[in-house]
């Protein structure tokens, strides 16, 4: 039987291909969970439209990506942490914390989509990739100072 994968599926295939699969799975696992449609001349009707729209989403948040990340190109952080002697960093910087610096400065940035290697240990200077979009990258200067006091 052909069906429409409307997503992703393990060892099958992406969200929009048509594959040919046994009957029995397509009518008792595939059709009731909504993971796919009949390859119908209506199905395919459908799918081509539901890719048109994807698309034009797609393209849309990438616009909006690329807008927050010229603004983004322009953002400096600076996160004050504790010190000691030799200007040892008590804890580290993390992807957490930058990102609650960004959201002080009105940027909703999730913490997952900053890039972090590993935590700031150090003090200094630091240039942060943020993934924005899959294609879309900002960067964002983070300046690790010892808290005075």
């Amino acid at each position: 039987m052909d069906v429409i994968l409307l997503e992703d599926i393990n060892d099958l295939g992406k969200s929009g291909e048509k594959v040919t699969v046994k009957g029995g799975y397509a009518r008792n696992y595939l059709l009731p969970r909504r993971l796919a449609l009949p390859a119908t001349a209506s199905g395919l009707k459908m799918m081509k439209e539901e890719e048109r729209r994807r698309q034009v989403r797609e393209v849309k948040m990438q616009r909006e990506a690329e807008d927050l990340s010229k603004s983004l190109g322009k953002v400096s952080c600076t996160a004050e942490v504790q010190a000691g002697e030799d200007d040892r960093v008590f804890g580290a910087v993390t992807n957490a914390d930058i990102a609650e610096l960004l959201q002080a400065q009105g940027y909703d940035i999730d913490k997952r989509k900053v890039l972090l290697d590993e935590p700031l240990k150090a003090l200094g200077v630091y240039t942060i990739p943020i993934r924005l979009h899959h294609d879309v990258e900002a960067r964002v200067k983070v300046w690790v100072v010892k808290k005075s006091g």
